[in-house]
């Protein structure tokens, strides 16, 4: 009886407890990174606190364009890579995530197969 319910544990509230971990991670990774707000926002100025519109002479114009130009570079470069980590990060999560899910229905099968493979008595190469 005991086995039979960690049996139907395993393969039914287990399994989608699994799911339901790997979803929360990508989406924690996905707030972590910020990977919406890093979109909206990839060429807004970089940490310029005085971004608004500049009077007064041409050249200081000019300057103040060029300085928010500068910044909006400097903005997207930086956001980009960071984007990249995340979404490279979420990438293999993913992947990883998949392979567990893949494999999570083969794990109650492991202590069957070795005890299996030490009566027949099998030796791994790398031992002998």
């Amino acid at each position: 009886m005991f086995l039979v319910g960690i049996l139907s544990w395993w393969y039914g509230e287990g399994w989608q407890a699994r799911i339901k971990i790997i979803k929360e991670r990508l989406a924690s990774s996905a707030d972590y990174f910020s990977i919406g707000l890093l979109i909206t926002t990839l060429f807004a100025p970089f940490r310029q606190i005085s971004a608004g519109s500049v009077e007064g002479l041409l050249a200081d114009q000019v300057r103040a364009f060029v300085d928010k130009l500068i910044s909006r570079f400097i903005g997207a470069i930086v956001r980009s890579a960071i984007l990249i980590a995340g979404l490279v990060m979420m990438f293999l999560q993913t992947v990883f995530g998949g392979l567990e899910i893949a494999i999570w229905p083969l794990i109650p099968l492991f202590p069957v197969i070795g005890l299996i493979m030490m009566v027949i008595g099998w030796v791994p190469q790398w031992t002998v």
